[in-house]
């Protein structure tokens, strides 16, 4: 069965969605779903969670360390497309359990292409980061020589550089999506982000909001930035899904390959976002700790590429509606 996309683009319906009961994952599923795609979600919940499985999709309970079940997944389903999301991404565990990291991040992204020998699998799009890039100042754009600084970011590009080498092999096409920082929730109330372990900083501020968290932890106020703290390029997590499907279309229909910054290119220092969002929400309380390992002062992308090729046009670029959302998906969970 075939599905048309807009204009120009068809591939068959079959999506295997890894991670697919995560924060992005649901997103992604979300918009897959109503555009009438047949999705499968296979995802271990150990991050993921069982509220965030789309009723529309084939939920499968499986491990990308599975090879076996992997394997079995995408040839009893006819797999065509896969958007890999499935690994870890704390950046302080991946400093302190790089073993963990590289079995689940690496080995099982290895696993995921070696799967895709001799299957109908001809496109993958895979969730990568911009932490990869190491410290950068000024934008940053796909020309950059990556240099990660945290394991979590070598676990990053080590699996790129996987999917490039298989992708010749076994001849799919691929799309590497380099995130810069992920935030807010969908429009539609029913989805957002849950895991409150990560250190996310607009996450952590929406949690304090409610009253949950009695301060919002802020790592580093010394960093060579103009006020000291982080830098980052914040982007709506429903952006992000839409860039996904756009990228599927155009590997799919150009039967080529592709990396692309994912941002807005503006960047935000941690104490900017921390007074836009007092101006939302009143009696937000910050503590200011030492450096995380691994964090860079500042990264925030050149997105010329990403629009050109794709067409891409935001949404949701606007910090406060961002804010408004995390915000009011926080309240839904209380």
């Amino acid at each position: 069965m075939i599905y048309l996309y807009k204009k120009m683009f068809t591939f068959t319906n079959n999506i295997l969605v890894t991670g697919g009961a995560g924060y992005i994952g649901s997103h992604i599923i979300e918009l897959l779903v109503k555009k009438k795609f047949k999705v499968f979600i296979y995802d271990n919940l150990v991050t993921g969670y069982k509220k965030l499985i789309n009723k529309k999709a084939v939920f499968i309970k499986g491990d990308i360390k599975n090879s076996k079940l992997l394997i079995k997944t995408i040839n009893d389903n006819n797999i065509n497309s896969i958007i890999h999301l499935a690994g870890y991404l704390n950046i302080s565990e991946g400093q302190k359990n790089k073993k963990k990291y590289y079995k689940n991040n690496v080995i099982g992204t290895l696993n995921l292409v070696k799967a895709c020998k001799n299957s109908t699998v001809k496109n993958i799009i895979f969730s990568s980061s911009c932490s990869i890039y190491g410290n950068i100042k000024g934008s940053v754009s796909e020309k950059n020589i990556p240099k990660p600084k945290s394991y979590y970011a070598f676990t990053k590009y080590k699996s790129e550089e996987i999917i490039k080498k298989y992708g010749k092999k076994f001849n799919f096409k691929y799309g590497i999506l380099r995130y810069f920082n992920v935030a807010g929730a969908s429009p539609s109330g029913k989805i957002g982000e849950i895991e409150k372990s990560y250190g996310h900083l607009i996450k952590n501020l929406a949690i304090q909001s409610t009253k949950l968290r009695p301060k919002v932890d802020i790592f580093g106020n010394n960093y060579n930035t103009k006020d000291g703290t982080c830098i980052r390029d914040y982007i709506h997590v429903s952006d992000l899904a839409d860039i996904h499907i756009l990228a599927l279309k155009k590997i799919s229909s150009s039967k080529k390959s592709l990396i692309l910054n994912c941002g807005y290119g503006k960047g935000y220092s941690v104490k900017e976002i921390v007074e836009i969002f007092k101006k939302i929400k009143k009696g937000v309380i910050v503590k200011y700790k030492k450096k995380r390992i691994g964090d860079v002062a500042q990264i925030y992308s050149d997105n010329s590429k990403l629009k050109k090729i794709l067409k891409w046009k935001p949404k949701f670029n606007n910090i406060q509606t961002i804010l408004k959302s995390a915000i009011k998906w926080e309240k839904k969970l209380t």
